[in-house]
């Protein structure tokens, strides 16, 4: 601050005079308020640009299908005539929803369905979070190679996976079942009391490495300190285990949780593909089987949108509750 006294009073320096612009009238172009506004225009077109193309993708490709099979549900088509005119459309609300729901086949698969979701989703949890914590414990023996080992089966396909195992539950081509038999032990994974656990395995076997890698990213990213004080402290390998990495990826863990309620909830191509092995699977055994025979075999597209938002609220309402359960009482865990 400078100020200049003199004669008793106190005498401040003259404001500067505004910069003028080039033309002799008027602020300099580009200073003060006028140079903030374009920094600020200039922030939001960049902000459009870089967020417009997933704008565009998501409204595409994730809203789009969702408000076009809700819209499909609402309808009915029926062909005019004789089949040679338009078919038509009616408007009848909720009734594909009520037919649905009063189909004793589709509510059978709703019950398989949750009965997979029994068995395969702690099994899958509890086999990611068993192959994370073994690769990443202080006495795993090459554990790069055993990460990419187990993670391989992740990028074999659905369908080259179903078959490669379908082959694999059939006595007369399976060397596995062939040894087990002349040991006295005779299995038919493709028996109807089987076939639940026969699918489990598939999905276990081709996401149990990808669900694993999650979690050693967790493990890796506690601070190595923490390992460091407890083992000055005289914790064991196992107190370690229980006490610092299990509470600290269980973020991870409900969502690898979260993961497999959902990819459970969409099983399809195992039970496609192995049905032509067996009688245990009918053309309605699980949900998005029945709604995939309703649109391509019975000519029903609005019946099959309402079996799959009826599929798609299920699954929104397990994970969400799962969530909900575990954040309770303000523990958030995720």
């Amino acid at each position: 601050m400078s100020q200049t006294r003199a004669a008793g009073r106190v005498l401040r320096p003259a404001p500067a005079p505004a910069p003028q612009s080039p033309r002799g009238s008027g602020p300099a172009r580009g200073s003060g308020p006028t140079r903030a506004g374009q920094r600020r225009r200039h922030s939001r077109a960049a902000l459009l640009v870089m967020v417009a193309p997933f704008a565009v993708m998501f409204a595409a490709f994730f809203l789009a299908p969702i408000v076009y099979a809700i819209n499909d549900s609402l309808f009915s088509t029926k062909a005019s005539g004789l089949g040679f005119g338009a078919p038509e459309k009616t408007f009848v609300l909720f009734a594909n929803y009520a037919t649905a729901l009063g189909d004793p086949s589709f509510i059978e698969s709703l019950g398989r369905l949750l009965a997979f979701a029994a068995i395969e989703v702690p099994l899958m949890v509890v086999t990611a979070v068993g192959l994370a914590l073994l690769i990443d414990s202080a006495g795993a023996r090459f554990p790069r190679i055993f990460r990419v080992v187990f993670f391989i089966p992740y990028g074999v396909p659905g369908v080259i996976a179903a078959l490669l195992w379908g082959f694999l539950y059939i006595p007369a081509t399976s060397p596995i079942l062939q040894v087990l038999s002349v040991l006295g032990i005779d299995l038919n994974p493709l028996s109807t009391d089987s076939i639940l656990f026969a699918i489990a395995n598939i999905a276990l076997w081709g996401f149990a490495g990808y669900n694993m890698f999650i979690l050693i990213a967790a493990l890796n990213a506690i601070p190595s300190e923490l390992f460091e004080a407890a083992k000055i402290d005289g914790a064991s390998e196992w107190a370690i285990t229980w006490r610092i990495k299990l509470p600290l990826v269980r973020p991870s863990v409900i969502l690898v949780t979260v993961f497999t309620i959902i990819g459970t909830l969409q099983l399809f191509v195992e039970p496609l593909v192995l049905r032509p092995l067996t009688t245990a699977i009918s053309s309605d055994y699980t949900p998005n089987l029945a709604a995939y025979n309703q649109a391509f075999s019975q000519g029903n597209p609005n019946l099959a949108a309402a079996m799959a938002v009826i599929v798609a609220l299920l699954g929104f309402a397990f994970s969400f509750g799962f969530l909900r359960l575990v954040n309770r009482k303000g523990d958030r865990a995720w």
